[in-house]
């Protein structure tokens, strides 16, 4: 696959997502999908290790039932061949509490057959954390 192609694969993707056209981005997950999201699993249960299509959409279902998007900028976008790395600056509202959390995401992903079949997503986990408890963590 060209970096052009992974590229526009990337745009439609996100612009999905940001206009919560979930009907979209699931178009856009291959039906064997290894996608992991790191973080704990205490804090957040749609965290871990996900395989193949269904298991992601419930995770992302999950997501949207307990935080609401407000917005998803991609700051950086590196593509090379069927991999992309990017950074966004986000920001979601828990909606147990209404409390806005806002943070820095690292995805990592390949592309095969026009889709993507491998996710890795990275956050400063210990400032997520404190967002989402309402409180610093004290060591």
């Amino acid at each position: 696959m060209a970096g052009s192609d992974t590229r526009a694969l990337v745009r439609e993707l996100y612009d999905a997502y940001e206009r919560r056209d979930f009907v979209g981005v699931a178009a856009l997950i291959h039906d064997d999908i290894d996608w992991m999201i790191y973080g704990p699993v205490a804090v957040f249960p749609f965290a871990g290790a996900r395989k193949g299509r269904d298991a992601v959409l419930q995770a992302m279902a999950a997501i949207a039932e307990s935080y609401a998007l407000e917005s998803y900028r991609r700051e950086i976008v590196i593509v090379e061949g069927e991999r992309a790395a990017v950074m966004s600056d986000v920001a979601f509202t828990q909606r147990k509490t209404g409390r806005i959390m806002r943070f820095r995401l690292a995805n990592f992903l390949r592309f095969k057959d026009g889709r993507v079949i491998e996710f890795r997503e990275f956050a400063n986990t210990f400032d997520v954390v404190e967002q989402a408890l309402g409180h610093e963590l004290t060591l």
